[in-house]
């Protein structure tokens, strides 16, 4: 099915599903990185895949410009330029998140404690799963082919469920006996990483509004 806002625009719908794919890949690797760091916060392993997301954010923000310079290109109603550029500029602001998060861990030389592994875990993997019914929602405001609104609730779910893990997380840090430093740099952790899955629930209301502006 032709886009509703680019029915004679193929490249620039093409484009933006390659962005997709490549912000996806930038998930990929966060996770493999913080993967790494768990197992062995020092491992050559951890250094590879900070690389591999750097490489991978980097080319989203190359097609992101490639995106816009066609879209201000060509006869686009101003309007919609501007809703899809604005969606793209918030999407663009995940990526980047998972960059700052792994250089935190690596510049500081951070090692998460065990107690906080498990919780760790929920709030990345709850985290990315917002990341990817987003990129659902995306392509559902192209083709039409799922409920973006259903998608919203369960991003909105999972973001809340996030929220109370981060909660959990901070609560037990500063009950915890490490020294008062490293509570504030795991905390700062805690907060940096629970920020993903409020951009995604951001951007998930971008897109409905978005999508309710068409049926107007």
């Amino acid at each position: 099915m032709l886009s509703f806002l680019f029915k004679k625009e193929h490249r620039v719908e093409a484009l933006i599903y390659d962005y997709l794919e490549t912000v996806e890949r930038t998930h990929e690797n966060f996770l493999n990185a913080l993967t790494a760091c768990i197992d062995n916060p020092f491992c050559e392993n951890f250094e590879f895949f900070i690389d591999r997301t750097h490489k991978y954010e980097s080319k989203a923000d190359d097609i992101r410009e490639e995106i816009k310079t066609l879209m201000y290109g060509k006869t686009l109603i101003p309007d919609a330029r501007g809703d899809i550029m604005g969606l793209l500029e918030a999407i663009d602001t995940i990526p980047r998140l998972f960059e700052r998060i792994l250089y935190i861990i690596q510049t500081q030389k951070l090692e998460i404690p065990d107690f906080l592994i498990p919780d760790l875990k929920d709030l990345v993997r709850l985290s990315l799963e917002c990341c990817e019914l987003m990129r659902r929602q995306v392509v559902a405001l192209f083709k039409k082919n799922e409920s973006i609104r259903e998608l919203l609730n369960i991003i909105d779910t999972h973001e809340s469920h996030c929220d109370r893990i981060e909660r959990r997380m901070i609560t037990k840090i500063f009950e915890s006996g490490i020294t008062p430093f490293l509570k504030l740099q795991l905390k700062d952790l805690t907060v940096q990483i629970g920020e993903i899955s409020d951009q995604a629930d951001r951007v998930s209301k971008r897109i409905n509004i978005i999508n309710m502006k068409r049926r107007v």
